[in-house]
């Protein structure tokens, strides 16, 4: 216990100079308040932003004006502060060093109070073996991941790589995931499922887009199992996206086929065929028209990889109609139609979404 008594302290200590340090500093500084704030180009940047999206018909008129008068407010506000500038009269440092060290030692008195410096450390595998020894259902992702890559270094195994996958993509770690994946192809290379696995992690790294790192996977898999449906659809995809629209339209179509009347699936492959072979939304070109288009895009390869994401469907729906390009709007709506129908409020917002009148 003293030695984290000894070490809080230090660290107060530390802080009150690094905030006299900081105080002193911002001091001396005062005098040059009068050269100006570099913050009002950006601004400056902002309004002419604004002017350039509505003159190329991508803001409506009552948004263009509260977004000029937020924009104006700003900047006036940052021009009022850079000519006022900051000044502390010497009166008061001494009351501000004394408020950063109260502080300071105001946080050690809590520590003190309410804290359990006598406390050990739990150590990592202290804390693996607890959750080993419970049950593990009850454990979070993060956890069962924790236990199995342990696990893992003493007998390595094929299923308990392909559980360690999961569990690492259900903690939000795709980067983990493949990695986990990659192991158990070292154990099982003729495995089409793990390729498969391995295609779709890759894929959520790559926010959707079917890189050639997912290309390969997917092919892989397809080649080891021709009826690998996930593997085939994003191969398709990316075919069309990649500027074989014919080719990746073709293959989308095949895999309808392959599927019985009523699935579930046959609304991802029509959505992908009418973005595939709908033409390309009516974006003006320009920096700022590339980058609404750019993230659209993004939204919708996003949905497509990850589509349990009700309100993403609204966003997508409403840019489509914004942007006038009612073929991508009415695909993106029937598909989200189907996945959400036992769902009436998210149907209402869906509705409005695709009522929204384009830009003009």
């Amino acid at each position: 216990m003293a030695g984290m008594v000894v070490f809080w302290t230090a660290a107060g200590l530390l802080a009150v100079a690094a905030a006299a340090v900081i105080l002193l500093r911002a001091a001396r500084s005062a005098p040059q308040s009068g050269v100006e704030d570099p913050t009002l180009d950006v601004y400056r940047r902002q309004l002419a932003e604004i002017e350039d999206l509505a003159d190329r018909g991508l803001m409506e008129p009552a948004e263009r004006e509260a977004a000029r008068a937020e924009a104006g407010r700003r900047l006036l506000t940052a021009a009022d502060a850079s000519k006022a500038g900051w000044t502390s009269p010497s009166a008061q440092r001494p009351v501000l060093l004394a408020a950063a060290g109260g502080a300071g030692l105001a946080a050690l008195a809590l520590y003190l109070a309410l804290g359990q410096p006598g406390v050990p450390d739990q150590p990592l595998d202290r804390r693996i073996e607890s959750w080993r020894s419970g049950r593990l259902t009850d454990l979070t992702p993060p956890q069962l991941a924790a236990v199995l890559r342990e696990t893992l270094k003493v007998r390595p195994e094929v299923e308990g790589f392909r559980f360690l996958a999961l569990a690492e993509a259900q903690s939000d770690n795709p980067a983990a995931a493949s990695r986990a994946l990659r192991q158990a192809l070292v154990l099982a290379p003729q495995r089409a499922d793990l390729w498969e696995m391995l295609g779709l992690s890759l894929l959520s790294r790559s926010g959707g887009d079917v890189t050639p790192e997912v290309r390969e996977a997917l092919a892989e898999a397809v080649r080891l199992d021709p009826g690998a449906l996930a593997a085939r659809f994003h191969l398709a995809r990316g075919r069309a996206a990649s500027g074989d629209v014919e080719g990746g339209v073709s293959d989308l179509r095949a895999l309808g086929r392959a599927l019985p009347a009523g699935d579930p699936r046959l609304a991802d492959i029509d959505t992908a065929i009418s973005e595939a072979a709908a033409p390309a939304a009516p974006v003006t070109e320009g920096p700022a028209s590339d980058m609404i288009g750019r993230m659209v895009a993004g939204l919708a390869q996003r949905l497509q990889a990850n589509p349990d994401d009700p309100e993403g469907w609204v966003r997508l729906v409403r840019s489509y109609a914004v942007l006038g390009d009612g073929p991508r709007r009415d695909a993106a709506l029937e598909q989200a139609r189907r996945r959400y129908a036992s769902q009436p409020e998210i149907l209402g917002q869906l509705a409005r979404a695709a009522a929204t009148e384009p830009m003009k």
